[in-house]
């Protein structure tokens, strides 16, 4: 009995060090559903949030003819999600079809940057557009200094911030940082990134701007790297890494939390897990893994709700998915 008794309090001592040990979002009940399917499996797109519909740009899909697949790069999706009716609209395609371009949204416009019209990080891009979804219309700005993909964009005070990215192919990741003004249609210089590399996570909270994770050069090259911006001191500052270095993620912010989601290129096989960076209490939990593993894919936030959307099951493309997840955490 009295081994018994030790084993009860061991047991229950080591639950209050678990309880103690997993931070309280972690402990929420989560889980991933899919809820819609895109017109087409599709990777390498991006999204955004506006007025609670969400808006799909660019990506590569297969189509099929005579029974050869051709797997297009230079469509130009803009396509818009309802979140309330799980249904979705074609707009005016972009200018340029891309993919891994650089997307964010300032004053209810979304800009779009650079990115690659070719496979394997070929035939870049220096095009720069916006477009207004109160009209369904793109102008064309002032092009990027040179050509290049695989950027992180981010919009604060005011302004368009490039991060990162590569020219093109396979290695050579670059510490660029350019600053784009709407109101002089012109580009300027900001302090290079501390790590240099790009297919990284970008968010802007409280007027910074944290870029997480990515690669420094191939696809396996990972970085767990999270770096903050603080544009009043144009400086960077190291902040606590990625517990699992990962590039080519989804990712959003969501209920306080910096989430990203999926990745390339583990052991030749792509990423399921979701990691959350919870910014006040800067801390790393986990999240609930993906259904699937898979990279290249897009993720936004509508309403209360975290949506995302295709990407690839299979390192450097193909195994294209149509997928549109969601993530319920109560």
């Amino acid at each position: 009995m009295k081994t018994r008794a030790m084993l009860r309090h061991a047991v229950a001592a080591l639950a209050c060090v678990g309880a103690l040990a997993i931070p309280a979002a972690a402990q929420l009940a989560q889980g991933w559903t899919k809820v819609a399917a895109l017109p087409q499996a599709r990777d390498e797109e991006q999204a955004v949030a506006i007025n609670g519909k969400i808006y799909l740009i660019g990506g590569a899909w297969d189509e099929v003819r005579d029974g050869k697949r051709d797997e297009r790069y230079t469509d130009g999706f803009m396509t818009e999600f309802d979140p309330q009716t799980r249904s979705f609209r074609e707009l005016s395609h972009g200018p340029e079809g891309l993919t891994h371009q650089g997307v964010a949204v300032l004053n209810g416009k979304i800009y779009m940057v650079g990115g690659f019209a070719g496979g394997h990080h070929s035939m870049p891009s220096n095009g720069v557009y916006s477009y207004d979804p109160a009209t369904d219309k793109w102008q064309t700005l002032a092009p990027l200094p040179s050509p290049m993909g695989g950027i992180s964009l981010a919009a604060v005070g005011g302004m368009i911030h490039v991060v990162g990215g590569r020219y093109m192919g396979e290695e050579g990741t670059l510490p660029v940082h350019l600053v784009y003004n709407p109101a002089t249609n012109s580009w300027g210089k900001a302090a290079p990134l501390m790590t240099s590399r790009d297919h990284a996570g970008v968010f802007v909270v409280g007027g910074k701007i944290h870029l997480i994770g990515g690669r420094t050069g191939e696809a396996t090259q990972n970085t767990p790297v999270h770096e903050i911006y603080d544009p009043a001191t144009d400086k960077w500052t190291s902040a606590a890494p990625m517990p699992t270095g990962r590039s080519s993620v989804a990712f959003a912010e969501y209920k306080g939390m910096l989430v990203l989601a999926g990745g390339e290129c583990k052991m030749g096989k792509t990423y399921d897990e979701v990691e959350g960076y919870d910014v006040k209490g800067d801390r790393w939990v986990k999240l609930a893994s993906l259904p699937g593993p898979r990279h290249g894919f897009a993720a936004a936030v509508a309403g209360d709700k975290l949506f995302l959307f295709g990407g690839s099951t299979r390192c450097g493309g193909g195994g294209k998915v149509a997928d549109v997840l969601q993530l319920t955490m109560d």
